[in-house]
């Protein structure tokens, strides 16, 4: 065999094993690059927010592909992460990734192609909302669950209050017959992010506070705490923002209100999620090298930011807007860093020659 089908053969084989251990979460990419997008567009950046625009729209349609191929390949494979309390959650992302590619299209001017993406995140929210945690959690025969609770699982937070976000987005320029469900629709996710938000919180806690903490168990994931806050801090924001309809008007005081409530909280959890990442890599000495789950760090950062942006014009608090607009720029820092990594990391695992 030549040294070119030795490539080829080899590059196959890489390629293959990569689909098949794609993890879930891998939306992770398009939430991170979108909102980050998100905020530079309202910051006036339009260059620069398009181009993330880009990579936000690209890595939707290569993961979602990936994916198809994949559940077509490997059903096993997934089959095995919907049972896994580690990876399951992760499918929460494809929900939230669709939503926040929608809201830039919005932004950009695709109303319509955001209301498409709505309908697909709604349908995927609700069959994923009960297939996810009885799959990986509650069907599982295995006893304590709370021993699997980790910060993965407040993806399924991010996804309920991506739905609101994306609803809320899109309800002033919806025709009159259809703001009122756009509203419905807002408020009900908010609400039950709040209360699924409530609920992991207690999981992690106790598996925090029950089991020993190793320095391989704090991982990426668990910035999804700050991030899963901050989003539902951006949602009440654009609730409160929402033209007049039956349930926005009977709880927009309650949002305004608990949005600053939300944000004071992500605030307060920054330093001990960064204080979690200087115990686990400069104390215990475990690297710092790219992996998927890093994406989910990436996202909060990006998420706070624009969620400051955003509660400070609708609650007119210029504090907080200055805040999410100085922390936007350190989340387009750790966006540049990361992309990097994860380019090398693919030139090294699919495209770099192999030797004999």
């Amino acid at each position: 065999m030549d040294t070119a089908t030795d490539a080829r053969h080899s590059f196959g084989s890489r390629a293959k094993h990569a689909v098949r251990t794609l993890t879930p979460g891998y939306f992770a990419l398009t939430m991170a690059s979108g909102i980050i997008s998100v905020g530079l567009e309202l910051e006036g950046f339009h260059t620069l927010s398009l181009a993330l625009l880009a990579v936000c729209a690209l890595s939707y349609l290569v993961i979602l592909a990936l994916s198809v191929l994949r559940l077509a390949r490997f059903p096993a494979d997934m089959r095995g992460d919907f049972l896994d309390p580690g990876r399951a959650f992760g499918f929460f992302t494809f929900i939230a990734g669709t939503n926040v590619l929608g809201t830039r299209l919005g932004m950009a001017g695709w109303q319509g192609t955001t209301a498409a993406l709505l309908v697909v995140a709604v349908l995927a929210w609700v069959v994923l909302g009960y297939v996810v945690p009885w799959t990986a959690v509650l069907g599982r025969s295995e006893r304590p669950v709370v021993k699997d609770a980790n910060g993965s699982w407040f993806i399924w937070c991010v996804a309920s209050q991506s739905v609101a976000v994306a609803a809320a987005s899109i309800e002033p320029l919806a025709v009159p017959d259809w703001r009122a469900a756009l509203a419905l629709v807002a408020v009900v996710a908010w609400s039950v992010g709040l209360i699924l938000y409530a609920a992991v919180g207690i999981f992690v806690s106790l598996r925090l506070m029950t089991y020993p903490i190793r320095p391989q168990d704090l991982r990426p994931a668990y910035f999804v705490a700050m991030g899963a806050m901050a989003i539902s801090v951006l949602a009440g924001a654009r609730i409160v923002e929402m033209a007049g309809a039956p349930m926005v008007d009977a709880t927009r005081g309650l949002v305004a209100g608990a949005s600053v409530v939300f944000w004071s909280f992500a605030s307060w959890l920054f330093p001990v999620l960064l204080a979690a990442g200087w115990w686990r890599h400069l104390v215990h000495r475990v690297p710092l090298a790219y992996e998927p789950g890093l994406w989910s760090v990436i996202f909060p950062l990006g998420m706070y930011a624009v969620a400051g942006i955003y509660l400070g014009r609708a609650d007119q608090l210029p504090l907080v807007a200055a805040i999410g607009r100085a922390e936007l720029w350190l989340a387009v820092a750790a966006f540049l860093a990361t992309l990097g990594g994860m380019l090398w990391h693919l030139w090294a695992t699919l495209l770099a020659p192999t030797r004999p």
